[in-house]
């Protein structure tokens, strides 16, 4: 009984440490974004179906430019960029709504349209925008191309930026993926991290866990890289079952 207990405790011990580790790396990125929002990963595009089958739980109507976020509240403004070939359009969150934890945002098919998302690996980056400093509400405009899209949608909430800068871009496409796990000033801190999680996490492929030294004090955590989505995934799902909340993606083109 007592190696019983002495496993016991070194386990609760390890996990301690591990919670104490996320939250504390937890507190240094609400510290670094606290001014404004920002994430890089997979929109969910909305469909009536999921909604019937209570995937998502608030609806939209799917032929107005719309989005939805789970932790942003309703009424602020995001711009949402496709990385791959620089579109970027400004919407404000119609409604706060929950939606599969992989995703980073909720978008309706126009939206996805205008950025020409791939469907199959919708990637964005998202960034809040102050209004006070990017962004004058009630001034925004469309293109008339666009106002067709989004005939009934409120001009105050929509911003589309002028696409004809965009007209000759080069054809890109996504082919691997990473999960930022975490960034780091101290290279003990992100070997401590990725110990624990080599013992949290034993069903975890551990030669996908990386330290990427970035700089002198600057050192990043990453899993992959991963060919697919599914694969990037399953690993991002157990992540999450551990404690960590708005994992980043990398993508290489």
């Amino acid at each position: 009984m007592h190696w019983l207990y002495a496993h016991l405790k070194k386990k609760l011990k390890m996990k301690y440490k591990l919670i104490i580790l996320i939250l504390l790396f937890s507190c240094t990125n609400l510290e670094k974004n606290k001014t404004s929002f920002f994430s890089k990963g997979f929109a969910y595009i909305y469909n009536e179906i999921d909604y019937d089958k209570k995937i998502t739980l608030k609806k939209f109507n799917n032929k107005i430019l719309s989005i939805g976020h789970d932790k942003i509240k309703a009424g602020t403004l995001l711009k949402i960029i496709n990385p791959l070939n620089k579109k970027e359009i400004i919407l404000s969150v119609e409604k706060k709504t929950k939606y599969p934890d992989f995703y980073h945002i909720l978008i309706t098919e126009p939206v996805a349209d205008f950025l020409k998302l791939n469907r199959k690996k919708p990637f964005v980056e998202i960034q809040e925008i102050k209004k006070n400093k990017s962004f004058v509400a009630g001034k925004a405009k469309t293109f008339k191309e666009e106002k067709k899209v989004a005939v009934n949608a409120p001009i105050a909430n929509v911003k589309i930026d002028n696409i004809s800068k965009y007209e000759v871009t080069k054809k890109t496409s996504i082919k691997k993926f990473s999960i930022i796990i975490g960034e780091f000033y101290s290279v003990e801190s992100v070997q401590l991290l990725k110990k624990k999680l080599s013992y949290e996490l034993k069903n975890y492929n551990q030669n996908n866990i990386k330290i990427i030294k970035k700089s002198t004090n600057n050192f990043q955590l990453l899993s992959g890289p991963y060919n697919t989505i599914n694969s990037l995934k399953n690993d991002y799902i157990d992540l999450k079952k551990i404690g960590f909340e708005d994992l980043n993606i990398k993508i290489y083109e």
